[in-house]
């Protein structure tokens, strides 16, 4: 399984596709936006990621806030969740000149569409794939929408029962492979012992698709467990400023450690290296020098008959496996064999 967004190659085989994920971090700023762009590629991520909606088609104007954006942003007084989603809508404008410089820095240009509208949005600006948050991992009528788009899906799947996702999962497989399913956990920050990896070999196994996941967790281990489990995805928030205003900034990598991030995948992918078990070249030596041969345990006549106890086991290599001693019991000496060296067969008769 494997597919392409934009030019690069997407499966088990290749190298993890890293999404820088901004998301809101812009907090409505152009400037702000492009300046992650900057430091998204400076790091080397494939891509990066935003959030396309408009506040009223996903919200309404008093659904309450969750816990973790009253942390970050202030009580309702301060505001509403609507308000709030307000400030961090991207205009169209700003998606033009955003694509524009993502391409000028050779970076992917990627949007989460949160509704029909915005997905219409984007497939018009010729986004390579598009990203459903877990917030629509049950919006079946947006899946159904999406799924018949000839475009790849990430399917994120945080506060989702399998069941759900293996909804979501049918209705888009019915209409297209090209599928990463993330494993995710929607909390902000996330604890290890919450992050349940483990799901990406169920979704694997269920769901015979690229599997992938989306890390709200603040330690370096996930990237580095997910890889070694065959994420072939990865997408990770990141901001300029933690201290910046806004509701995820807190739970974001700051430049430095997204640089750090990218850079342990892809150590990881280096240190899982080839599925296929052979002797490397840089073992060759090695493998002479320390593996072990059959030696003679004592002096050994001309004539003699070959039996276990005049047979050692030792260093060097090079020699009559171990594995074939019993090849060699029972056969005649040709010649005088010295104590502690390698018993070869033309040392024997036939």
């Amino acid at each position: 399984m494997e597919f392409k967004i934009e030019n690069i190659n997407i499966g088990d085989d290749h190298p993890t596709f890293f999404i820088a994920e901004a998301g809101v971090n812009h907090n409505g700023s152009l400037q702000l936006a492009k300046e992650l762009i900057d430091a998204a590629s400076k790091a080397g991520a494939d891509s990066i990621k935003f959030q396309t909606f408009k506040a009223g088609e996903i919200s309404t104007k008093h659904a309450p806030k969750s816990t973790y954006h009253i942390e970050t942003t202030g009580k309702d007084s301060n505001g509403s969740w609507y308000d709030l989603l307000k400030s961090q809508e991207i205009s169209e404008e700003m998606h033009y000149e955003l694509i524009d410089y993502c391409k000028k820095k050779k970076i992917i240009f990627l949007s989460t569409a949160y509704s029909k509208s915005s997905a219409e949005f984007l497939n018009r600006l010729g986004v390579s794939a598009f990203k459903v948050a877990s917030t629509d991992t049950n919006n079946i009528p947006f899946i159904s929408y999406l799924s018949k788009i000839d475009k790849p899906i990430i399917l994120s799947t945080a506060m989702s029962t399998f069941d759900e996702v293996k909804k979501s999962v049918d209705i888009i497989q019915k209409y297209n492979n090209r599928l990463v399913v993330l494993q995710c956990t929607g909390n902000y920050p996330a604890s290890l012992e919450d992050s349940n990896l483990m799901v990406l070999k169920t979704y694997k196994k269920a769901f015979n698709c690229l599997v992938g996941y989306s890390d709200h967790t603040l330690e370096y281990i996930n990237p580095i467990a997910a890889t070694a489990l065959g994420s072939c995805v990865y997408e990770k928030h990141f901001t300029l400023d933690k201290n910046l205003d806004g509701p995820d900034h807190r739970m974001s990598l700051d430049p430095k450690e997204l640089e750090k991030t990218i850079k342990i995948i892809r150590e990881t992918e280096k240190s899982l290296g080839n599925k296929d078990k052979f002797v490397l070249v840089k073992e060759k030596e090695n493998r002479v020098k320390l593996r072990k041969s059959l030696v003679a345990e004592n002096d050994i006549s001309a004539g003699m008959i070959i039996t276990n106890d005049m047979i050692g086991i030792k260093r060097p290599g090079g020699g009559i496996l171990p594995a074939e001693i019993d090849n060699i019991v029972g056969k005649k000496t040709r010649v005088f064999i010295p104590k502690d060296s390698l018993i070869k067969y033309e040392m024997l008769n036939d």
